[in-house]
């Protein structure tokens, strides 16, 4: 597997080509990834349809939940999507919070955030802003979010930590997140692991269930809730690309397990300054 910086260049440059395909060509592969599935796929199988604010154009396909169903968004709220790509899920986050709140999407790629600008354009929305960034590295103020939201991203991000690090940072006392992850359960295949393109693909990125609730809780993040579950299942025909028939027999036959989880979150409303938590 690449270093850091190169898999972040991977992603980069993958999800620029991404933002110029339609959604039917990213849910026919594994999160955008390379290799195409002849089956029906799509890790993005709940229906944003029956969410307000929904906007078509936005949607590329790409989500593993819906982690703005399960926000608690409130009007007036100044809501952050990490990874925001289209703006789907800011949109429908703008629909929660209303016209006197401010949604600020963040994304690592400029072909996500120009074809972003452009839907909010188009729909004449004044209070949603996105701006290209690295969540590693979020660029907004300390103590400015009353809610995060993230669909499908943190799996691409080399460190984890660092991002609940800055996510605890960006948050009001009392804020907190809602995001939608890939998590493993047991060893993932060591081809999987390694190859670069299923890293862009969301899934070698992914880390294992309990050691990516512990980096939440071991950023002083409370009440961490598992808000909803489901196992991911792979096509034969895009795992046939790396394992052997009988690596494939192994791994679908044993305690290996690929999730989506949505998990809530929340930072303390009583934590003081000198804790550190208002840096």
């Amino acid at each position: 597997m690449e270093n850091s910086e190169q898999l972040k260049e991977i992603v980069k440059q993958k999800y620029s080509e991404i933002a110029l395909q339609d959604k039917e060509t990213n849910q026919s592969s594994c999160c955008g990834s390379g290799y195409c599935s002849t089956e029906v796929y799509n890790i993005m199988s709940e229906d944003y349809n029956t969410l307000e604010g929904y906007n078509p154009e936005a949607d590329l396909g790409l989500g593993c939940g819906l982690p703005t169903q399960f926000a608690k968004i409130r009007k007036g709220n100044t809501v952050i999507d990490l990874g925001s790509g289209a703006g789907n899920d800011c949109f429908i986050a703008r629909a929660e919070t209303g016209e006197d709140g401010k949604v600020i999407g963040i994304d690592f790629t400029p072909a996500m955030i120009e074809k972003a600008k452009i839907n909010a354009q188009k729909l004449g929305f004044a209070n949603v802003e996105f701006r290209q960034g690295d969540i590693e590295n979020i660029p907004v103020s300390a103590n400015i979010a009353d809610v995060i939201v993230s669909n499908c991203v943190l799996n691409l991000v080399p460190n984890k930590d660092k991002v609940f690090k800055e996510m605890f940072r960006v948050l009001k006392p009392g804020g907190h997140f809602s995001i939608s992850d890939v998590v493993l359960v047991g060893n993932l295949p060591g081809a999987l692991r390694k190859d670069a393109e299923m890293y862009a693909g969301c899934v070698a990125g992914a880390i294992q269930k309990d050691v990516y609730l512990e980096l939440i809780n071991a950023n002083g993040f409370s009440n961490i809730t598992i808000q909803k579950e489901k196992a991911i299942n792979i096509p034969d025909d895009i795992l046939k690309n790396y394992l052997s028939e009988q690596e494939l027999i192994n791994f679908k036959t044993g305690n290996t397990g690929i999730f989506s989880i949505t998990v809530y979150a929340e930072k303390s409303s009583t934590c003081g300054c000198g804790t550190g938590c208002c840096n």
